[in-house]
C-alpha cells in the first residue's frame, strides 16, 4: 500500500508541473516580440551606426545606447565605419539572428531597396533613424525618427539674412553682394543634400536673394580635418571675397575656424559663421567670438526611438514620420547656453 500511495503522489506532483509548465509557455509565445515593459521577452534591437564621424555622432550613439540600457533592450549593435557596404552586411547579419526589430542611420539615401525588403520577408520592422532614404516601396520601413534637415537648412538662411541685415554687414570685396562659401555633408548623405536644398530653397525665396552669391560648395565629409582642409582651399582662391560660411556641421566649421586664424583673419568677425549640430564645442568657439551661430540637429534620439521600437513590436501604430525638437542658437546666448548642453 506505501508503494501505491507513493506512486500515485509522484504521478500527480507530475501533472501539476506539467500544468504550471505549459502556462508558462502558452504565456511566452503569446508574447511573441513585445515590447520588454510589456511582461514578454526581452526586446532584441538591431543598429547600425555609420560611424564616429563628428562629435553630434558619438553623443547620437550613446543617447542610443543609454536608452537601450535604461529600456531593458538587448541592442545588438554595429559601427558601419563609413561604408554602405557594412551597413548592409549588419543588417543581414541581424535578419540571420532573427532579431526582434532593425534600427539604422543610412549614410546615403539609395541602395536600400534589396535589404529592406528581405528584412520584410522575414517579418522583420525596420525604423529608419536620424537620415532619410530613397525607396521604391516605404512600406519597407515602418517608421522614421531623427531631425528635420530640410527646415534647419532653411533656418541657416533666414538667421544669415537677418544677421547680416541687422549688423549692417557690408561685402568685403565691395560689391553688391554676400559671397558665401559652403562645406557640404557627406556626398549622397539625405542630411548633406536637404541642408542645401533647405538653404537654397529659402534664399530663393528671399526677397533679399539678390544680395548673395554662392561662391563656391565642397564636401567636408561632416569631419573636422576635411572642414579644415575645404576652407584652407577656399581661402587661396578666394581670399578676402568670403563673407559668409555656411558648414552642414558643427565639426567642419570648427575645423574651418583653424584654418581661418591661420590665414591671418578673424573668424566670426571678418567671416561670419554659422552650422548645424549644437555641439559644446561651436558653443565654445561663439563664447572666444570665433563663430557667430548655429542650428541645432538634436542627436538624443534613443528615448524616442525605444519607445516607438517597443509601440511597434505591442502592434500600436506610429507615425510613420517623428522629429525630435530643436532649436536656433546664436552667439549672444553661448554662454549662458553652454552649461545646459548635454552634447
Amino acid at each position: 500500500m506505501k508503494k501505491i500511495l507513493a506512486l500515485v503522489l509522484a504521478v500527480m506532483m507530475m501533472v501539476v508541473a506539467a500544468g504550471c509548465g505549459g502556462g508558462d509557455q502558452a504565456a511566452s509565445s503569446g508574447s511573441g516580440s513585445g515590447a520588454a515593459s510589456s511582461g514578454g521577452k526581452q526586446i532584441t534591437m538591431g543598429f547600425s551606426q555609420i560611424g564616429a564621424e563628428s562629435e553630434w555622432r558619438t553623443a547620437n550613439t550613446e543617447s542610443i545606447k543609454q536608452a537601450a540600457q535604461d529600456a531593458g533592450v538587448n541592442l545588438q549593435f554595429s559601427d558601419a565605419q563609413q561604408k554602405q557596404e557594412n551597413q548592409i552586411k549588419a543588417i543581414r547579419s541581424f535578419i540571420a539572428q532573427g532579431v526582434d526589430i532593425i534600427a539604422f542611420v543610412p549614410i546615403v539615401e539609395t541602395g536600400w531597396d534589396t535589404v529592406l525588403k528581405e528584412a520584410k520577408d522575414a517579418n522583420i520592422p525596420v525604423i529608419v533613424v536620424d537620415r532619410d532614404v530613397k525607396l521604391a516601396d516605404d512600406s519597407l520601413y515602418v517608421a522614421k525618427i531623427g531631425t528635420d534637415s530640410l527646415t534647419e537648412g532653411k533656418n541657416v538662411f533666414k538667421w544669415i539674412d537677418e544677421y547680416m541685415t541687422k549688423e549692417n554687414k557690408k561685402p568685403r570685396d565691395g560689391g553688391s553682394q554676400y559671397n558665401v562659401v559652403i562645406l557640404e555633408g557627406t556626398v549622397g548623405s539625405s542630411v548633406a543634400i536637404r541642408r542645401n536644398e533647405g538653404f537654397k530653397d529659402a534664399m530663393a525665396a528671399s526677397p533679399n536673394a539678390g544680395k548673395y552669391n554662392i561662391l563656391a560648395s565642397q564636401t567636408g565629409e561632416f569631419t573636422r580635418q576635411k572642414g579644415q582642409e575645404v576652407m584652407e582651399s577656399f581661402l587661396k582662391s578666394y581670399g578676402d571675397k568670403i563673407d559668409v560660411l555656411y558648414a552642414h556641421n558643427d565639426d567642419m566649421a570648427l575645423g574651418a575656424i583653424q584654418a581661418i586664424e591661420a590665414a591671418g583673419m578673424k573668424p566670426g568677425k571678418d567671416i561670419t559663421i554659422i552650422s548645424v549640430d549644437g555641439v559644446k564645442g561651436i558653443f565654445q568657439a561663439m563664447i572666444e567670438g570665433k563663430s557667430n551661430c548655429t542650428v541645432e540637429c538634436n542627436p538624443l534620439q534613443g528615448p524616442l526611438l525605444m519607445e516607438t521600437a517597443k509601440k511597434i513590436l505591442n502592434g500600436e501604430k506610429v507615425e510613420k514620420l517623428v522629429y525630435v525638437d530643436e532649436g536656433i542658437f546664436p552667439a549672444d546666448v553661448a554662454e549662458k547656453t553652454l552649461p545646459e548642453r548635454k552634447y
